[in-house]
């Protein structure tokens, strides 16, 4: 297996109308294969854990389609700058008639990096905030063409790949860019929330403070495309954490009530409890995030202890391709838990009310 080049892939569509730096992307991130004569390539495609789209590159490739006719693809022609199999005819298989080679590319990934490209090509024009005089507000475009900051992993598997589309480009529309200094606290622990932050540019590191000892542990370290300060508006609560700038930077935030409308209320999906016990019945695990004591106390059959100030540890040892419910006494832990769990590509939902009012 290799990798494209930039050239290959400017001859396929929808691929060409990517930016420059979405292809550069792209290029590291799929893969060309060789398969021999008389082998189904869409049998192998079979196998793959995500939808692929595939492109024939060289060779010949007889393919079958569901209403019973059939038609012969060659590398390296207009017809063959297109996936095999996405075209209008259901394909049925297909059957390598020469030795041919062809190019697989994640198709969600392929989809998503697309529409990021197709909303920044929309750029309103460029404002400047008031009071910021060294880092003039950019464009909703910019922002998202910048792949140092955004790039297609983050965006296939964090938050941004669960929004929809219109949220993406408003949310972008209402940062407001913030520079910042090595050795500068953002976010204090105790402290109400007030912004969600998008790091840009610079690293930042996370640290808690145990009150029982007074001591000081750094959680971790977070850099550009991370984003912090979710937890407190979305549990409505206080910071949990502190979080300092380890070099100069430059940090995109976002006010509270626009987060709530604009990340919280698309992300966070809500069950009932009869709703919650059939999912878990077809396969979901609950998952309790309040503190170990209280999940020792009483909890729910087969639920796991993972609390909220743990959570991303225990992330580590989850399963995404699992369903999880997650519970708390109200809801409001379980919120700020599922919006982070969600950020990190699983498919979570929130016990409406909680165990409180489930058990009513």
């Amino acid at each position: 297996m290799s990798s494209p080049d930039i050239a290959q892939l400017m001859q396929l569509a929808p691929v060409a109308v990517l930016s420059p730096a979405r292809i550069k992307e792209l290029a590291s991130l799929c893969f060309i294969e060789k398969v021999s004569r008389d082998i189904d390539p869409l049998r192998m495609n079979v196998m793959q854990t995500t939808a692929q789209s595939l492109y024939l590159l060289k060779g010949d490739l007889g393919l079958r389609f569901v209403d019973g006719s059939k038609k012969i693809l060659r590398g390296a022609t207009d017809a063959a700058s297109h996936p095999v199999n996405n075209g209008k005819a259901q394909l049925l298989d297909s059957i390598a008639l020469t030795d041919i080679e062809i190019l697989r590319i994640d198709a969600d990934l392929l989809d998503i990096m697309i529409t990021w490209d197709q909303l920044s090509g929309e750029d309103s024009a460029a404002t400047k905030p008031q009071g910021i005089i060294s880092a003039p507000k950019r464009a909703a475009g910019e922002w998202m063409r910048d792949t140092s900051a955004f790039g297609a992993k983050k965006l296939h598997s964090g938050v941004f790949s669960q929004l929809p589309s219109a949220n993406i480009e408003e949310m972008f529309n209402r940062l407001t860019p913030l520079p910042v200094k090595a050795g500068q606290v953002i976010i204090t622990q105790g402290a109400e929330g007030d912004y969600y932050y998008l790091i840009e540019q610079g690293t930042a590191v996370v640290s808690r403070m145990d009150v029982a000892t007074q001591h000081s542990a750094v959680l971790a370290e977070l850099g550009s495309g991370d984003a912090f300060g979710e937890e407190a508006l979305v549990s409505d609560n206080k910071r949990n954490a502190t979080v300092t700038m380890k070099t100069d930077g430059l940090l995109l935030r976002l006010n509270k009530q626009d987060f709530i409308e604009l990340l919280k209320a698309p992300l966070i999906n809500q069950v009932d409890m009869q709703a919650a016990q059939q999912m878990v019945g077809d396969g979901a695990v609950w998952l309790d995030v309040r503190f170990p004591s209280e999940y020792a106390y009483d909890h729910l059959p087969e639920a796991v202890s993972a609390p909220l100030n743990e959570i991303r540890r225990h992330a580590e040892t989850m399963d995404k391709k699992t369903p999880y419910i997650v519970y708390c006494q109200t809801g409001r832990r379980a919120s700020a838990a599922a919006f982070i769990l969600v950020g990190m590509g699983f498919k979570v939902f929130v016990l409406e009310g909680g165990i409180r009012a489930g058990r009513r």
